[in-house]
């Protein structure tokens, strides 16, 4: 947030942050396997009668979530064409400049008709333009998912999240950049949502907008999502980077109102992740302690990039906006 003093805290977890950039250069390949004795998982944690009788969105969407999607999930289809993102620019008030966003929008997009709004998030270093590379293949995965009725037509928004007003691009891993990161809160309610909602046909709500992030971006995704459950019905991140906004937003405070709880939270994370290593099991272990309902995926040999990415928002695109 602006103005926040977090540096004493953050200095306790810059060691493990260290390294939390999401560039590729880091493979699934080129991360350590997981131990032999570290067999293969459920993609659920166990649960007893009496959570699943709390946890009504485990009864609606954990059958449908799986560890690795089928083959072809993300290819090209023969006579289908797939939407590309389209390059805007907005004036952030928070930032104080014009700021970068990609934009997705359902192919035969029809301004008569009413989108719901999914905010993709990038991580540490990285910018607008990592969601919607090739390799990622966004497009085609959720093009395909909808061809085959699995998905909902939605806008999906991939904004540039580094927010200062003194620094234009990340320039290392200390409490003034991580508090730009944070900062990108004040930008989505007062400058990108704004923008959004003034330029495109979008059906507003709770139930209709969604936020899901990857490593420093999933962070900031559960930290928005709870703490602005009003306006996000459905939350997702995959290997998000430890310290939820520190200073901010305490462990015990992950927990919504009864009226607010998500329709659906989903935390996707891989065990041959070298780089936030054990931190989603930690924020699973909040939302457990808190007794807040969520979904676990749980990938066994995929790295912290595209490999893991690409998983999540398959099963993610498959759970949003059925409300």
């Amino acid at each position: 947030m602006k103005g926040t003093k977090a540096a004493a805290i953050l200095a306790a977890i810059m060691m493990t942050l260290s390294g939390c950039g999401s560039t590729d250069s880091q493979s699934s390949e080129s991360i350590s396997q997981p131990a032999a004795s570290q067999a293969a998982e459920s993609n659920s944690l166990p649960e007893s009668e009496e959570d699943t009788e709390e946890k009504g969105m485990n009864e609606k969407y954990d059958a449908l979530i799986t560890e690795m999607p089928p083959e072809g999930y993300d290819k090209e289809r023969e006579g289908v064409t797939y939407p590309k993102f389209e390059k805007k620019m907005y004036f952030s008030q928070t930032a104080g400049r014009d700021t970068r966003v990609n934009i997705l929008l359902p192919q035969g997009y029809d301004e008569s008709k009413k989108y719901p709004v999914l905010y993709i998030l990038h991580g540490f270093y990285d910018t607008e333009e990592w969601m919607a590379r090739d390799i990622v293949g966004l497009s085609r995965i959720l093009t395909n998912l909808q061809l085959d009725g699995e998905a909902e037509e939605m806008i999906v928004v991939l904004p540039y999240i580094f927010c200062s007003e003194r620094l234009e691009y990340t320039t290392g891993m200390d409490a003034e950049n991580c508090l730009a990161y944070d900062n990108f809160v004040n930008d989505l309610e007062t400058d990108l949502m704004p923008f959004i909602k003034e330029n495109y046909s979008i059906a507003e709500g709770r139930e209709n907008t969604a936020v899901t992030g990857f490593s420093m971006g999933g962070r900031e995704s559960l930290f928005i999502g709870c703490t602005h459950p009003e306006q996000f019905g459905y939350i997702g991140a995959v290997c998000p980077a430890p310290g939820l906004a520190p200073g901010q937003l305490q462990p015990e405070q992950l927990s919504f109102d009864e009226d607010k709880e998500p329709y659906a939270l989903l935390i996707s994370s891989s065990k041959s992740d070298g780089v936030v290593g054990s931190f989603p099991d930690t924020y699973r272990g909040y939302f457990e302690k808190n007794g807040e309902p969520f979904l676990s995926h749980v990938m066994q040999k995929t790295g912290h990039d595209h490999s893991s990415v690409k998983p999540h928002l398959y099963n993610l695109f498959r759970i949003l906006f059925k409300e």
